[in-house]
């Protein structure tokens, strides 16, 4: 953890037993979790060096973790084809979401909360009913591994990057293509939209953003 100000590092997470592939805050900011090559997610308390119980069901890495709006949820996704749903509070499973056929990259809760759109190296995103785990659409269009996945501030709408060298975007209640953007010469590796939902920044393989 890194002090903005000073530049100065406040504090180390120790813990895991592998490489940490990422991090993030909760909404509130009072926690910070982490996903790792140990196979396991877990949640730390950002003002102190306090530990809660490790996610430990995934079979493979770890490759990113997202609260929920309301912050009682996580969402995991994992190399093991799989994403799962954690109740926070206890860190048990609540449910795990399966139906993509190679590695899932990232996964985001909709604003509401209701929905979970996944992105994978089969070519897909999935839409997710996070309240039952199941699959209401499948994303179809890129040609080549799907490697972020994101929500509109409205919840309207859904960003994808791909190894295709390609974003699109997507009406997330009907599943169908709305537009393609193009100008990245490799991976896009991250899509976000902007606050206000006007604009969509991406980051590439090509070096650019």
């Amino acid at each position: 953890i890194w002090d903005v100000a000073t530049g100065e590092t406040v504090r180390v997470l120790r813990g895991h037993e592998s490489w940490v592939e990422s991090a993030a805050y909760s909404p509130d900011g009072r926690f910070i979790i982490t996903a790792s090559g140990d196979k396991t997610a877990r949640i730390w308390d950002a003002a102190s060096d306090s530990e809660s119980p490790t996610l430990s069901r995934h079979e493979f890495v770890v490759n990113s973790t997202a609260y929920s709006p309301d912050r009682r949820f996580l969402v995991t996704n994992s190399s093991d084809d799989s994403a799962r749903i954690w109740d926070v509070a206890t860190g048990d499973e609540i449910r795990a979401l399966r139906g993509h056929e190679l590695f899932v990259i990232s996964a985001a809760y909709s604003p509401d909360g209701r929905f979970i759109v996944t992105a994978s190296q089969d070519g897909t995103a999935r839409i997710w009913d996070a309240a039952t785990g199941e699959t209401l659409w499948v994303l179809r269009g890129h040609r080549g591994g799907v490697y972020s996945a994101a929500y509109s501030p409205n919840g309207c709408f859904i960003v994808t990057g791909s190894s295709d060298d390609t974003v699109r975007i997507w009406d997330a209640t009907t599943s169908l293509e709305i537009m393609v953007l193009r100008g990245h010469e490799d991976i896009v590796r991250s899509t976000a939209y902007s606050p206000d939902g006007r604009f969509i920044v991406t980051s590439s393989s090509d070096g650019t953003t």
